[in-house]
């Protein structure tokens, strides 16, 4: 199981030499555990999270399938960054390959109007 995170870490570092956030273009930076998803916004340059989502602050039925549960995480994480004047992001995956629920975050940030 080491060895799994250990890679992750590894492609996450990748992404990261390439990738930062601003205050006017944040990093919209997402992170997946086997229960549970967080997305985040963060300015790079401070070094500060402007807002955190997470699935325990979404309303959904009981039995919801994980993916739908990202997908209105991201939803939600785009309606926030619209109210506070944000229009666009740099997607940031986190080491994890883009399907799934990383990309069912990815789309329901796109579907609210937030570009990457």
């Amino acid at each position: 199981m080491l060895e799994k995170q250990e890679k992750r870490h590894r492609r996450h570092r990748r992404v990261r030499a390439k990738i930062s956030g601003t205050a006017k273009i944040p990093r919209l930076c997402v992170f997946r555990s086997n229960k549970h998803i967080t997305a985040q916004l963060i300015d790079d340059e401070k070094n500060k999270v402007i807002f955190c989502l997470n699935d325990s602050k979404v309303k959904l039925p009981a039995k919801s399938p994980k993916t739908a549960i990202a997908h209105e995480v991201g939803k939600k994480i785009a309606e926030k960054a619209i109210t506070a004047k944000i229009n666009k992001t740099v997607f940031d995956r986190g080491g994890y390959k883009y399907h799934g629920r990383v990309k069912a975050v990815a789309e329901g940030v796109r579907e609210a109007g937030l570009k990457f």
